[in-house]
């Protein structure tokens, strides 16, 4: 038995000996070579800036208009790198939710990583695409207050913009100013749901030039997309709230004159 234990001890010494010859492994280094982007959204009324829950704007139709609330949703991120493939923002999340009301959803930190590049011009969702635009896909709010009702189409709004405009009568009247998937109808006076035969995709996608924008290695470059409220009431379509009125929801020819309004809302500064 006394032996035994002795070899047991003269077999942990050795072990004891080699461990303590052994060279630790360096750490093996493995420099980023990819930089990482940060897109910042602002918003004026024209030459103005955006100043909520008061009547100092006007539109082309020459409708007083104040605005209470702008929320919407941008998705599916290109960014179209200088000689090298187009790269698509998807890495955890291809969504952002954007509210003048929430500060924090004014900057997103997008997640993937961008190998080093001039990035020659971004393009990106306005809303939400087909395939992405699904029922319950949000379950907290801010995010699930969008929803679209599942009898128009359901999904998410594309688009909120709430406010109060001034009719005819010098009435300050409220409008929702709403972008998301329309409907046609056999019962064109009522648009009745029952009667809805086919659902129309109104999302589009924005393609704006970024001539200085460059990814560096181990950096996080900024982007500034700017929206211009006052572009989606005048081109190429005049919008006349007296006309349209404060609803729209079920109105797909005044959603595809939102839709159509909105090529030239967002600019890069």
């Amino acid at each position: 038995m006394k032996q035994n234990i002795k070899t047991i001890h003269i077999v942990f010494a050795i072990f004891l000996a080699f461990s303590a010859c052994k060279k630790e492994p360096e750490e093996i280094q493995n420099p980023s070579t990819s930089g990482k982007l940060k897109i910042e959204f602002s918003h004026v009324v024209g030459n103005d800036s955006l100043v909520l829950n008061s009547f100092r704007y006007t539109n082309e139709a020459g409708n007083p208009y104040e605005i209470n609330e702008l929320m919407y949703f941008i998705s599916d991120v290109k960014l179209y790198l200088h000689n090298a493939s187009p790269l698509l923002i998807d890495d955890w999340t291809a969504i952002h939710y954007v509210d003048i009301d929430m500060p924090e959803t004014l900057v997103w930190s997008v997640y993937d990583t961008i190998p080093p590049s001039n990035i020659d011009s971004i393009s990106f969702i306005f809303g939400l695409s087909e395939q992405r635009n699904r029922s319950f896909l949000f379950v907290n709010p801010p995010e699930s207050n969008m929803f679209w009702p599942d009898i128009l189409g359901g999904g998410y709004h594309y688009m909120m913009i709430n406010g109060k405009w001034i009719n005819t009568n010098q009435e300050a009247i409220p409008y929702n100013f709403h972008l998301g998937i329309g409907q046609i109808y056999t019962d064109t006076i009522t648009h009745n749901a029952n009667t809805i035969t086919t659902y129309v995709q109104n999302y589009f996608t924005v393609i704006l030039p970024t001539p200085n924008l460059k990814i560096t290695t181990n950096n996080t470059s900024t982007l500034k997309l700017q929206m211009d409220i006052d572009s989606w009431f005048k081109t190429p379509y005049v919008w006349d709230f007296n006309y349209w009125g404060g609803s729209v929801m079920q109105n797909q020819r005044a959603m595809n004159g939102i839709k159509e309004n909105g090529f030239d809302v967002f600019s890069v500064k």
